[in-house]
């Protein structure tokens, strides 16, 4: 792995809060994500099931945890399943872990192979009343494919249909959605990462360079500082491209005249960040532009100081909407006489800013959360609202990463540059 090991103390701390949630006589099932098929023998990039890596601290394939917390015998409360290696495997992958690393990583003492597990589990089936099995339950989640998780909780359900079956999503999500200090270093990590890459494409953009071009600048800085990988895929779009919002072509030449956005941040230890800053490609905000900017910046701040414990983002989504439309009115984009007349299920600034302003961040970009309850000291969100202007080629957004807490809201970018002038003057050293 690229990254530091991590205290063990946080994914111990985490299986003691599961604990707590669960119903008595519980057992609770996890199991790592299956490397995806690309073709012939190739895979995708593979990636840890967040809440494994959540609950174990291990990054590796074919990784199973069972949690057992009033097992009658003390060796079946906590039990790790890891792949056991073999000459051949570590021949073409290299080496796995060992049951003795495993255990260091995890704070787990009992450490099985992963062959084990199913014969494990099924054993031990008949002491559990209740049996917690885990599915993707994000709401944007895409269903065109079948996780493996679906397949594992397929199996068990099959094998012993008369359990009594518990969802551990929506429990794994009010946990995740609280940051303790360990997680908050470990963004922080990633956002230190991210704030490198930003300023290596500050000095780097000027007209004629290729958005991909500015792309590898900052995989090479993130790469280079021990970043796991781009915490999503990086939007580099100047001019027009700026208004697609999840534009990701990156193969267009950047032009004197025009902005360019850039939603692009790091992942360090599976944790990520989530940065998005506008700059201008020859150095020099124009006024136009400079007005539009200043007016995102502006709603921006002020949607900062609203992200308190207790408020809904769907409240807090339609707060920052009204902001904009006294920023939208005063550029002359709407006119107050038809935001006086708007379908109120359908305003008008939809036009120029039609995403919301937040979302939860953590082990994944769009992480865990619910939208709809109150937010809760300790949960780390992004502030990002933007203003996109077709018509005149210009798409601003700002995004920054904000904690949560009982006093005030931190922002964990603030020394990232984000004013207009300061990006200007860096831009021109």
């Amino acid at each position: 792995m690229r990254y530091d090991v991590i205290n063990n103390e946080l994914f111990t701390a985490n299986r003691k809060n599961l604990s707590k949630e669960l119903k008595k006589n519980s057992l609770v099932f996890v199991s790592s994500n299956a490397p995806m098929p690309d073709s012939a023998d190739a895979f995708y990039k593979w990636r840890q099931n967040p809440d494994l890596f959540y609950l174990t601290g291990i990054d590796q394939e074919e990784t199973f945890l069972l949690l057992f917390p009033d097992a009658p015998k003390e060796e079946l409360r906590e039990i790790l399943f890891v792949r056991q290696t073999n000459e051949l495997l570590e021949t073409w992958e290299g080496r796995k872990l060992t049951k003795a690393q495993a255990s260091q990583y995890s704070g787990i003492k009992q450490v099985r192979w992963s062959s084990e597990a199913f014969s494990t589990l099924f054993s031990i089936m008949h002491l559990a009343e209740h049996v917690y099995l885990n599915s993707n339950e994000h709401d944007r989640a895409s269903w065109k494919v079948e996780t493996y998780e679906v397949k594992v909780a397929q199996r068990i359900r099959e094998a012993f249909p008369l359990h009594r079956y518990e969802r551990l999503a929506p429990i794994m999500a009010s946990l995740r959605t609280k940051k303790s200090n360990l997680e908050i270093a470990l963004l922080n990590r990633a956002i230190e990462i991210t704030r490198k890459g930003f300023l290596r494409t500050l000095h780097f953009v000027k007209p004629g360079v290729w958005e991909y071009q500015v792309e590898a600048e900052l995989t090479h800085e993130y790469i280079s500082n021990r970043a796991t990988r781009h915490a999503y895929e990086p939007i580099v779009a100047t001019g027009e491209n700026a208004c697609f919002l999840h534009y990701i072509a990156n193969n267009t030449q950047c032009k004197s005249g025009e902005l360019l956005l850039m939603d692009c941040a790091a992942e360090y230890a599976n944790y990520c960040s989530d940065l998005t800053r506008t700059i201008p490609v020859n150095g020099k905000f124009t006024k136009r532009q400079k007005d539009v900017y200043n007016a995102v910046l502006s709603i921006h701040k002020q949607a900062v100081q609203m992200m308190k414990p207790g408020i809904q983002l769907v409240e807090f989504n339609a707060a920052v909407g009204d902001l904009m439309e006294g920023e939208l009115i005063k550029l002359k984009l709407l006119k107050l006489a038809d935001v006086k007349k708007q379908d109120k299920k359908n305003p008008l600034y939809r036009k120029y800013f039609p995403h919301g302003t937040a979302h939860f961040l953590g082990l994944n970009t769009h992480d865990v959360g619910n939208r709809y309850g109150k937010i809760p000291a300790g949960a780390v969100l992004t502030c990002e609202p933007g203003i996109y202007i077709r018509e005149e080629k210009i798409g601003i957004r700002l995004e920054n990463n904000i904690l949560v807490t009982k006093e005030k809201p931190i922002d964990l970018m603030a020394n990232i540059p984000i004013e207009a002038e300061e990006i200007e003057t860096i831009m021109n050293e």
